[in-house]
C-alpha cells in the first residue's frame, strides 16, 4: 500500500482554516479580551466601590438589650426583677437549605417541625424569624451551636421572687416586657428600658466580627421602691389564706397602713395567682380585690356615724339612748338588735353593736350632714394610690335617700366601699381627724406636699373619744375579743353584713369585717380585714376577721419594735399563766 503524505492533504488544511473557523476564533478572542478588560476595570477603577458594597452586605444594625427597672420593697428586697434569657431565631433562606438541622432544632425546642417549615416558607423573604423566645441561656446555646442559620438574641425575662404573695399588687409584664397589670402597668414609663442600637459587621454565620459604631445608647429602666414591708406582707398573706381555708370562704382581702404617713405596708388578696406561671392565669384572678371589689361594710361604719354626730354637737360621749324594745320601725321596715339592750351610752352602743342605737344617732342628723361627713372621711372617692381600675365605691347623694336609707346608713347598709377605703377612713381616727393620702411608694421618693397628711375632716377630740369607745369593743365585754393583742391596747370595730343581690339581701351569704388601730394610746398601725362568704365555723366579723387582725398586728407591732402600752394587762396574763 502507498503511504499518504499529510503535507499533501490540502483538503484537510482548507477545512480547518476555513472562514467559519476564523470567525469563531476572532469572537472567542474578543470575549476573552472583554473579560480581561472588565476584570481590570473592576479591580482597578471600581475597587473601592465594590469593597464598600461588599461590606454593606455584611453590616447590620442590631439591638443592644437593656433591662427593665426592678420593683423593690421598702428595704430593697426584689419583688420584680429582670433576668437574662436568650431567644432562638433563624434566617429562613439559610435554614431551609438544611432541613435535617432544622428538624433537630425543632425537636430540641419541642415545637412542631412541619408547622415550622410551613411558617418559614411563608416568611422566606425575611431575614429574622423567632423560633422560640426567652429560654435559659445555656440551653439556647446548645440548641443553636454549630447550626448555620440559627442564631440567639439576648433578652430579659421578668421574674417575681415572691410569687403569689404580692401578685395583685405588682402585676406582671408580657413577653415583650411591657407592663400589663398592677404597678408594672401604672409605672410602665418609669420602669421601661430603652434598648440601644449599634452597627456591626457579621460573617456568614451571623457572628459579630467587628463593632463599627453606637447608633443609640441603651438605657435601663428605673427601679421602683414600694412602701411594702415583705415581712408583714408574708404574715398577712398567710393569716388571710389560713382564715379563708378554715371558714371555707370564697375570698378575702386585708390592708395594713402606717398611721403616721399613709404608706401601705401590706395589701393581700385571696384567691391569688403566680405571675411566673402566666399560662395558667385566669382573668378573674388578676384583679386587686382590695382596690376593686366593693361590699356593704355593716357595723364597722358605726364609729363614723358617731363622729358625725359628735362633731356637730348632737350627742356627747356620755349621752344615753334608749334602744328598747330591741327594734324600731322605719317606713314599715324593722331595724333589729340581737336582743333588747335597753338604755346605752355611745360606748355601749358601739360595744354591743346596736343597730337601733346607731340608727337613732344617724336620724338625729340631717341627710346632708351625714352625707357630707361620710364624704369627708373618703367614702365614695378613690384612695389616690393610682392603681388601675380602683373603685370609688357606691355612695348615693343624700337627695336620693329614703327614710330607710337614712336609718340603715348609720350601721353600714346602703353604702359600698373597698377594704382600702375602709382602712383609710380608720386612719382618719388614728390621725386625730386628719385624712391621709395613701401611698404604695416610699414617701421619701415623692416631692412634697404629696407625702403630707392632707386635711382635717374630724375634730381631734372626737377621734380620741372614738378610740376610747372602740377599745371597749376589743375588751372583755365587746364583740372583738379575738382581736386583742397581749401588752397592747387595741381599738377596733367588727362588721357583719348580708350580701346584697338584685331585689334584696341573701339570707345565708355574709361579708365578715374587722378594722382596727394599734396601739390605741399612740396609734402606729391601721388594718382592715374582709372575708367574703364564710360558710364554716362562724360568720360574724369578731369570729372570722378579727383573728386575722390579731395575728398580723401582733407580729407587726413586735417586728416594728412598737412599745407596749398595756403592760399591766400583760403582767396580769403572765401571772395567770404562772
Amino acid at each position: 500500500m502507498k503511504a499518504t503524505n499529510p503535507a499533501q492533504n490540502g483538503d484537510t488544511v482548507a477545512v480547518f482554516l476555513g472562514p467559519r473557523h476564523f470567525f469563531v476564533l476572532i469572537v472567542m478572542l474578543l470575549l476573552l479580551a472583554g473579560l480581561v478588560g472588565r476584570a481590570l476595570y473592576l479591580q482597578v477603577v471600581e475597587q473601592d466601590f465594590l469593597t464598600d458594597q461588599g461590606g454593606q452586605r455584611q453590616i447590620r444594625t442590631i439591638e443592644t438589650p437593656a433591662y427593665r427597672g426592678a420593683i423593690l420593697d421598702r428595704f430593697g428586697n426584689p419583688l420584680a426583677i429582670s433576668t437574662p434569657v436568650d431567644s432562638v431565631w433563624v434566617n429562613p433562606d439559610e435554614i431551609l437549605q438544611n432541613l435535617d438541622a432544622l428538624k433537630r432544632v425543632t425537636a430540641a425546642l419541642e415545637i412542631d417541625y412541619r408547622d415550622t417549615v410551613a411558617m418559614l416558607k411563608q416568611r422566606a423573604s425575611r431575614e429574622f424569624v423567632y423560633l422560640k423566645r426567652q429560654l435559659e441561656p445555656e440551653f439556647a446555646r446548645r440548641v443553636a451551636d454549630g447550626v448555620t442559620g440559627v442564631y440567639l438574641q439576648r433578652e430579659y425575662n421578668r421574674y417575681y421572687p415572691a410569687g403569689e404573695v404580692v401578685a395583685h399588687l405588682i402585676g406582671f409584664t408580657n413577653i415583650d416586657d411591657n407592663g400589663q397589670e398592677g404597678l408594672e402597668l401604672v409605672y410602665e414609663n418609669h420602669l421601661r428600658a430603652q434598648p440601644g442600637q449599634r452597627r456591626v459587621v457579621r460573617n456568614r454565620y451571623g457572628e459579630v466580627i467587628e463593632e463599627l459604631s453606637q447608633v443609640l445608647p441603651a438605657r435601663s429602666g428605673n427601679d421602683l421602691h414600694t412602701s411594702i414591708d415583705m415581712r408583714l406582707q408574708y404574715i398577712a398573706y398567710r393569716a388571710l389564706a389560713r382564715a379563708i381555708k378554715f371558714h371555707a370562704a370564697s375570698g378575702g382581702s386585708a390592708v395594713l397602713i402606717d398611721a403616721h404617713n399613709g404608706e401601705v405596708l401590706a395589701m393581700v388578696n385571696q384567691p391569688s395567682y403566680n405571675p411566673n406561671q402566666r399560662a395558667s392565669m385566669a382573668p378573674e384572678q388578676l384583679r386587686n380585690r382590695a382596690l376593686t371589689d366593693v361590699f356593704e361594710p355593716g357595723s364597722v361604719i358605726k364609729p363614723f356615724t358617731f363622729a358625725a354626730a359628735l362633731d356637730r354637737g348632737r350627742y356627747r360621749a356620755g349621752s344615753r339612748i334608749d334602744t328598747s324594745p330591741g327594734y324600731m320601725m322605719v317606713s314599715g321596715h324593722p331595724i333589729k338588735d340581737l336582743r333588747n339592750y335597753g338604755e346605752l351610752d355611745l360606748a355601749g352602743i358601739l360595744r354591743k353593736s346596736s343597730n337601733v342605737g346607731a340608727s337613732r344617732i344617724a336620724m338625729a342628723l340631717e341627710g346632708d350632714e351625714l352625707w357630707q361627713s361620710f364624704s369627708d372621711y373618703g367614702f365614695g372617692e378613690i384612695t389616690g394610690v393610682g392603681f388601675p381600675a380602683e373603685s370609688s365605691g357606691y355612695f348615693r347623694h343624700h337627695a336620693q335617700w329614703q327614710p330607710l336609707d337614712h336609718a340603715t346608713m348609720g350601721f353600714g347598709y346602703g353604702i359600698s366601699l373597698t377594704i382600702t377605703q375602709l382602712a383609710r377612713a380608720y386612719a382618719v381616727i388614728a390621725n386625730e381627724g386628719r385624712l391621709p393620702e395613701l401611698s404604695l411608694l416610699l414617701r421619701m421618693q415623692e416631692p412634697a406636699p404629696a407625702n403630707q397628711i392632707s386635711r382635717h375632716v374630724m375634730k381631734a377630740g372626737t377621734a380620741r373619744q372614738l378610740i376610747g369607745m372602740m377599745a371597749e369593743v376589743v375588751g372583755p365585754e365587746g364583740t372583738a375579743q379575738a382581736a386583742a393583742v397581749a401588752g397592747y391596747r387595741i381599738a377596733g370595730k367588727t362588721g357583719t353584713a348580708r350580701k346584697s343581690v338584685a331585689g334584696g339581701y341573701q339570707e345565708d351569704e355574709y361579708v365578715s369585717v374587722f378594722a382596727g388601730i394599734a396601739p390605741a394610746s399612740n396609734p402606729r398601725l391601721v388594718m382592715a380585714v374582709m372575708i367574703d362568704e364564710p360558710t364554716q365555723n362562724g360568720y360574724y366579723g369578731g369570729v372570722v376577721a378579727a383573728p386575722v387582725f390579731q395575728e398580723v398586728i401582733g407580729n407587726a407591732l413586735r417586728i416594728l419594735d412598737v412599745p407596749p402600752d398595756d403592760l399591766p394587762t400583760l403582767a396580769g396574763k403572765q401571772d395567770q399563766g404562772a
